[in-house]
Parts: structure tokens; C-alpha cells; sequence
């Protein structure tokens, strides 16, 4: 048995070891949810258990308070684990940050435990806010992956696939001002800021027609109007740009834009329009990453489903950590038919299921971390693939 076998299976031996302290810890947060930018409780968890483990640990960088990094090791490649932690309003840990934190603390404390520090350098990012899609575009941003060679995390779902595409995201506002009148008496002397909205949202349904397939754009209306007898004065939506490339979600946005704009000069009404910066860029796959961390499944015996990359697409912004460096976003399951963004997959995530999805992903993230640390040649590979 060669180095890297044995230190396979010393991985494999310390989170089997550390399986029932993260399974708890995964319960824990999931009974005490916090949503982006207020996990507070959570951070502290992750951080704390990191830094008893002898892993170095900064709080509140990239001027987020409940952001992290927390490193170990002193020499080979430096590879980043990624530990999201928010919840969502009214449902809970119903996108399984629970698992997702505690699969990437606990790939950690396995490495910190099986391999030598001069093998690699790992580094633990807590990542807040990924619901708002503000977490890892502010590390991004603030420079904290420039050291970073490659990348990792996992995340919950219905079925163990290792290759799924993300969709790039913008974000815009849209809020119209008219003028008030008694809606009976006087309706001539209104200026309708509810009907801009309508028709933006008539707008865009029309112009579904010609958007390509993979484009996305849904919308709520934020303001409405205060009540039935007063022509609404100010009235406001929200929407969601979502498409497989940035060039393409620069024009959709635009052409959403217009539409909002039609509106205004339609009904009279001002238009302003408020763009989030925070642009959610696509998944940039990397094949020969996959391959490896598909090779870790095998090693474990566990199959993977078949199913598309291209299908049931959401956003994140493990996009834009993806534009900077290599980085594999692979799926480990909670249950078959069990959907994010639900009562019922939160609750998944804490039963004998998403206790297995916690270790298999400690394992599956350590296993590969190790292969990469052992291996110049298919790092190489890797990264000539992302220069691509």
C-alpha cells in the first residue's frame, strides 16, 4: 500500500471517528436558523471548532461579520473548503447550509489530523449570505482566493450527481411614482403607478417569446399600494436575470429594462431602477476536477445518478469563486424526490439521510483535497483545463 492509500484510509477512519460530533453539529444549527448576514450563532460554531482543532482563524473578514477563514497547513497547493451557513426566511436550513458548513469542517479536521502539514495548505472559508449572493462575491472581490489554487464544497439534494451547471444572476428593482387621486371620484387626475408595474410584468411576459432556453426571468411586486380608493402613488417589483452567460445576461437585462421603461412613458409615470452590483456569475465547469472527485465516490462505493448538467438550474455565487480558480460544486444525497427551498428538505437534512450526507461529503472533500496534494500531474491537468 502506497502513501496516498494509507492516508485514504486515515481519512476515511477520522470522519468515520467524527461522525456523530458533526452529525450533531449539522442538528444544531439546523434547530437554531439564521438567515444571511445574521448567522452569528452558526459562525462561532464552524470557527470555534476549527481553531480547537489548530486551525488559525480570522472572523469577520471581507468587512462581513459572520465570514471567516481559517487555515492549516504550510506548504503544497492551497486548496479552499467552503462552509455556507445561512438559512432561509420561514423554512429554515430548507437549502442545507447546515450539511454544506459542517461536511466542510469536518473534510478539514480529517486532513488536519491524517496528512502532513507540509502536504497542503487548507483553508476553511465561511461563506455568509450565499441566499443573497453576497458571501463569497465580497471574498472574491476583497482578494481572499488570489492564494487559493482550487476549490470545494457540496452541497444537499435529491440525487448524488457530481457535474450541475449554475445559471449567472442579476438582480434589479424597479419602483414607478405617479400621483395620487380618489380612485371614483377623481380618476382622471391620477397618475397609476400600479399599472406601470402591470405592464412591465406584461411586458416581459411578452418578450419570453424570444429568450433563449436557458434564460430565466421571474419577478414579485414589492409595493402595491396602500388601498383600492387611492390611485397608488409609488408602486414597485423586483426581478431575477438569470442566463447561462454573462453577455447574454447583460442583454436580457437590458431588454427587461426596456420594458420597465415602456411602462413608465406608457402610464406617465418616473421610473427608477436599481441594479444590484452583486452579479452572480455562472458555474464555470472544470472536467478533470470532477473527474477526480468522482473517482472519490467510486473509492467509497458510491454511485452516482445519472442526470444532466444542464437541468433544474438555479444561481449562486460559488459562480464567481468558480471565474477565479477551479472549483467543483458536486451533490450528495438526503433523499430521492426531496426538492430544495422546502419544509420537507429541511427537514431531510437531519434525518438518517442528511446525517450520511454530512460524512460522505467530509469524506468525498478530504479524499479529493488529498489526491490534489499528492498529485502535480493532475493538478496540472486541472488547471490547464480552467486556463482554457
Amino acid at each position: 500500500m502506497g502513501d496516498l492509500d494509507r492516508l485514504k484510509g486515515a481519512i476515511v477512519s477520522q470522519v468515520d471517528g467524527n461522525s456523530e460530533r458533526l452529525a450533531a453539529l449539522a442538528h444544531e444549527i439546523y434547530l437554531h436558523p439564521e438567515t444571511g448576514l445574521n448567522e452569528v450563532r452558526t459562525s462561532a460554531l464552524l470557527a470555534d471548532l476549527l481553531e480547537q482543532e489548530g486551525f488559525a482563524v480570522e472572523r469577520g473578514v471581507a468587512g462581513l461579520a459572520t465570514a471567516f477563514r481559517a487555515t492549516w497547513g504550510s506548504g503544497g497547493p492551497h486548496i479552499a473548503l467552503l462552509a455556507e451557513m445561512d438559512a432561509l426566511p420561514g423554512l429554515g436550513h430548507a437549502c442545507g447550509h447546515n450539511i454544506i458548513g459542517v461536511a466542510a469542517a469536518g473534510a478539514a479536521l480529517a486532513l488536519r489530523h491524517a496528512m502532513p502539514a507540509a502536504a497542503a495548505r487548507i483553508v476553511v472559508f465561511g461563506t455568509p449570505a450565499e441566499e443573497l449572493g453576497i458571501g463569497k462575491v465580497e471574498l472574491v472581490k476583497g482578494g481572499f482566493f488570489s492564494d487559493i489554487d482550487f476549490a470545494m464544497m457540496v452541497h444537499p439534494s435529491a440525487k448524488r450527481q457530481v457535474v450541475k451547471g449554475y445559471l449567472g444572476l442579476a438582480k434589479v428593482r424597479y419602483t414607478f411614482f405617479g400621483r395620487p387621486a380618489h380612485a371614483a371620484a377623481y380618476p382622471d387626475e391620477g397618475v397609476n403607478a400600479l399599472d406601470a408595474v402591470l405592464q412591465t410584468f406584461n411586458g416581459i411576459n411578452a418578450l419570453r417569446q424570444q429568450l433563449r432556453q436557458d434564460v430565466r426571468v421571474h419577478g414579485i411586486i414589492t409595493d402595491g399600494g396602500v388601498a383600492p380608493n387611492i390611485i397608488p402613488a409609488r408602486a414597485a417589483c423586483y426581478f431575477y436575470v438569470r442566463a447561462e452567460d454573462l453577455a447574454e445576461l447583460a442583454r436580457v437585462r437590458s431588454r427587461v429594462n426596456a420594458c420597465a421603461e415602456g411602462a413608465a412613458k406608457a402610464t406617465g409615470c418616473r421610473l427608477e431602477i436599481e441594479e444590484d452590483e452583486r452579479i452572480l456569475a455562472p458555474l464555470k465547469l472544470n472536467q478533470v476536477f470532477a473527474a477526480l472527485y468522482s473517482a472519490q465516490l467510486e473509492f467509497l462505493g458510491l454511485p452516482e445518478a445519472a442526470a444532466a448538467p444542464a437541468s433544474n438550474r438555479g444561481s449562486s455565487d460559488i459562480g464567481n469563486v468558480s471565474q477565479v480558480v477551479p472549483t467543483i460544486h458536486p451533490h450528495v444525497p438526503i433523499g430521492a424526490g426531496v426538492h430544495i427551498h422546502s419544509e420537507a428538505f429541511a427537514r431531510a437534512t437531519v434525518s438518517e439521510l442528511g446525517r450520511l450526507a454530512v460524512v460522505e461529503g467530509a469524506k468525498t472533500l478530504a479524499l479529493t483535497a488529498a489526491e490534489l496534494a499528492f498529485s502535480a500531474e493532475l493538478r496540472q491537468r486541472i488547471v490547464t483545463e480552467f486556463n482554457k
